[in-house]
């Protein structure tokens, strides 16, 4: 909502001294949010004057049609002498007075007057058109000043408005009234303690007889009034004035009907429609649309109406999507003469949604859906019918038709400490009574209760919570003291958030830079996945409500996700690329229904609860990994390495490390991986063995789906089964003893997992052995075909004394017994 200060001010009496950004201040601390200021005018430098137009030569030989014009500036030149000025506009003529900016001035944009000569003659200024100076767009010529409006050479720069402090104010989805001057003007009255003028606070006179014929369903709408006015001028101007404060506050001026009711609007905040009466067929009806019914809007768009949607109709059907945007057959033309004024009180609901489902977000619709005063509507028809009168000739009717279904609204009983108790703050006695009865609240005590009935115009005020915070907004959420929590001894992290910092350390340190993506996925991201039908991952919760209708479930991977980053980033030029992430995937129950609604006015109860979990999906908490190009890169050290599948599994084993864990490696098919290039990973918890999750090289068909670098790699395990897995944390022993070192190579079938023979190799190797390592796979003639060499580095260490060589041999050997026995490995020479 934009609100120019001057406007402001007509309704407020502000001390002279506050500035726009002293009260944007005032108001972002009172819950209003200024986000801009905006000075408008601001560079805008004199001489800027008016001028009358004496003399109009028509100059001949151009391309385009040229005036020299000789105007009377009085003696804003220096000399009383008429200014010559050439101009293209043809809107004007001799004895108009207009605005002329003389050498010197500055306009908007920083566009500098100056004399030079052009077309053969010398010009020493402009004359001046709205959009030059400001006022509003209008490119169709020069702007022409009515009789009377100034003498030439006076300052035109304050009459006309040309600087303004205008506020933007980004008005909360609860804070409906103040998308108006009125609103706006009460909560600043309030603040400042001054008085407030009601623009509203008129008295319309009865009708004199019945008004034009109505129906209207009291479900959709509870009060209604149509107001006539005849004779009316449709070629009567809209006023400087008007014209200049519509586009201050952010609308575009159009035609003096439209503008009338924009600019009651914007007073006092109850969106109207004006109608060509004599366009209308027999009584008007608000209902809910009919199946099948359309109707094309002021925007020429067709649009098929839904049976929610409330329609304003006539005989001959819908003629306004109430609320929201009128039809395009009764709108007022160039022609219009008899104009009939409608302001409605509908459904805000209803209105929402109507705006929502045709994609149709108009002034009116944004007031209605936030909820508008239900009391105003007799007093905004009238006002619009009176300026139609007052500006466009035309002769406000006596009868009108004022339909009231309204209720009163009912007392909230509420203690006058509860303000206090909610802040945390000692306010003094008085203080609710005073702010509640400020912002227009009808204030009863009894005790230490009140009786609190909201007005008609915050329909948001509804609870006792609801009043104490404007008791608290007034008092200032400034001087709410700020106390920090403090923490209880002994408390700190659980053990599954500090494994869950520890993991993304380890991830971070080897190489991998996080990422946070929305967890929603479409079919088309399963499908690109190559995931069989009986797939449990296809099994995906759909969102009532999506952010985007190609992404409707909630994922039950995180692969989709990481895919898009990663096809994101090397597409903007990143070619090496390692991202992962944690979070949360969420997997349907069997047979689960829907969560109970549950009341508000005390707790749940256990069979509540049970159904609420039973309901919920599972959630268990994943890290994903995804990495292509480069590992490691080349430079003076020496040449890069590209990243493969065992990367992927060397961060599943990372993680597992970091918890603690012993991972065990096994070859499985599972998509999206590549089959022959794809990881099973287990832990084992309790004897059992658990599978956590799958890492390799991505299936060829899935990296195509996704855009990828080929051969690009992936991982993903489930945390919370890691997590389980983890061993009771003991401190480990430091011995102070030599290691004994021992390399083995073996040759084994191609076929044989290498984490067979190294756990094979641990076992044998007995409890003298400290660690196994990997360092060398080969394969070639010196092996045979079909089989393959592993080296291993085992280092032996006793706790209590310095190992001999033969101690060392034999638990090699026992080692190397072992594996030749679970494995069929061969020891090389």
């Amino acid at each position: 909502m934009r609100v120019p200060l001057s406007w402001l001010r007509e309704y407020v009496d502000l001390p002279a001294d506050v500035t726009a950004r002293a009260l944007a201040d005032r108001l972002t601390l009172a819950g209003l949010e200024v986000e801009t200021v905006d000075e408008l005018g601001s560079d805008v430098k004199g001489p800027v004057v008016y001028g009358r137009v004496l003399e109009i030569e028509e100059l001949t030989g151009f391309k385009k049609p040229i005036r020299h014009c000789r105007v009377d500036v009085g003696d804003a030149n220096g000399t009383g002498e008429p200014q010559e000025i050439i101009c293209g506009a043809r809107n004007f003529a001799e004895g108009d007075l207009v605005v002329t900016s003389l050498p010197g001035a500055e306009l908007a944009g920083g566009f500098r007057i100056g004399a030079r000569k052009t077309y053969g003659r010398m010009s020493a200024g402009m004359i001046c058109s709205a959009s030059e100076l400001g006022l509003w767009d209008d490119h169709s010529g020069i702007i022409v000043l009515p009789e009377g409006f100034g003498a030439p050479g006076e300052d035109a720069i304050g009459p006309l408005g040309l600087r303004e402090d205008v506020l933007d104010i980004a008005v909360t989805p609860d804070r409906g009234y103040a998308l108006s001057l009125r609103g706006v003007a009460r909560d600043t009255a309030a603040l400042y303690g001054v008085d407030f003028r009601d623009p509203a606070d008129v008295a319309v006179a009865a009708p004199t007889g019945e008004g034009p014929a109505a129906e209207v369903d009291p479900a959709l709408c509870d009060r209604y009034v149509l107001r006539g006015a005849t004779g009316f001028d449709p070629g009567a101007p809209t006023p400087l004035w008007m014209k200049r404060r519509l586009h201050q506050s952010g609308v575009r001026p159009i035609s003096l009907a439209v503008d009338v009711t924009n600019y009651v609007m914007l007073e006092l905040g109850q969106p109207l429609h004006a109608w060509d009466r004599a366009a209308l067929r027999g009584p008007l009806r608000v209902r809910a649309a009919g199946a099948g019914e359309k109707l094309e809007t002021l925007d020429h768009v067709q649009r098929s109406l839904d049976p929610d949607d409330i329609v304003i109709a006539d005989d001959s059907g819908p003629v306004n999507i109430a609320g929201v945007m009128g039809g395009l057959t009764t709108e007022i033309s160039s022609t219009s003469t008899e104009v009939l004024v409608e302001a409605g009180h509908f459904d805000a609901m209803h209105i929402a949604r109507a705006s929502r489902r045709h994609q149709l977000s108009s002034e009116s619709s944004r007031r209605f859906e936030r909820g508008v005063d239900s009391a105003v509507q007799l007093v905004a028809a009238t006002r619009a019918a009176e300026l139609l009168a007052e500006l466009g000739g035309a002769a406000v009717e006596t009868a009108y038709t004022h339909i009231d279904r309204t209720a009163e609204r009912e007392p909230v009983t509420v203690r006058a400490s509860h303000a206090g108790s909610v802040a945390g703050v000692d306010y003094p006695e008085g203080t609710a009574r005073t702010w509640l009865r400020r912002i227009g609240c009808r204030v009863e005590e009894e005790g230490d209760l009140l009786r609190v009935t909201p007005p008609s115009w915050r329909p948001d005020l509804t609870d006792p919570n609801d009043l104490a915070e404007e008791v608290i907004r007034f008092e200032g959420y400034e001087n709410i003291p700020s106390i920090p929590p403090r923490a209880r001894s002994g408390r700190g992290l659980t053990a599954g958030q500090r494994l869950r910092r520890a993991v993304g350390r380890t991830l971070a340190d080897a190489g991998y830079h996080e990422v946070l993506n929305y967890p929603f996925v479409g079919e088309r991201d399963l499908d690109g996945l190559q995931l069989p039908a009986e797939d449990g991952r296809r099994a995906a919760l759909r969102l009532a409500n999506p952010l985007n209708e190609e992404e409707p479930l909630l994922r039950t991977t995180l692969l989709p996700g990481l895919f898009k980053a990663l096809a994101r980033n090397v597409g903007r030029g990143f070619a090496d690329v390692a991202l992962f992430e944690t979070g949360l995937v969420y997997r349907p129950r069997q047979g689960a229904g829907r969560a109970p609604l549950l009341p508000v006015d005390r707790g749940p109860g256990a069979d509540e609860l049970a159904e609420i979990d039973a309901a919920v999906p599972e959630q268990p908490r994943r890290v994903g990994a995804v990495l292509a190009g480069d590992f490691e890169r080349a430079g003076w050290w020496g040449p890069g390495r590209a990243a493969t599948w065992a990367d992927a599994v060397q961060a599943a084993r990372d993680v597992a490390r970091t918890a603690g864990v012993e991972l065990e490696v096994e070859a499985d098919q599972h998509a999206p991986w590549h089959p022959g290039r794809c990881a099973a990973l287990y832990v084992r918890v309790g004897g059992e063995r658990l599978l956590v999750g799958h890492a390799g090289e991505l299936h060829p068909r899935t990296v195509k789906a996704f855009g990828l670098p080929e051969r690009a790699a992936a991982v993903e395990v489930d945390l919370d089964r890691i997590e389980r897995a983890r061993p009771p944390v003991v401190a480990p022993e430091v011995s102070t003893y030599p290691v004994a070192t021992q390399d083995v190579a073996l040759a084994v079938d191609a076929s044989v997992p290498v984490g067979l023979v190294s756990a094979a190799l641990a076992e044998g190797a007995g409890e003298l052995l400290e660690s196994v390592r990997l360092f060398d796979v080969y394969t070639g003639e010196q092996v045979g075909e079909g089989r393959k060499s592993v080296a291993f580095t085992l280092r032996f260490r006793a706790g209590d004394r310095t190992l001999t060589a033969e101690e060392a041999g034999a638990a090699r050997d026992a080692a190397v017994a072992l594996a030749a026995e679970r494995t069929g490995a061969v020891l090389r020479g």
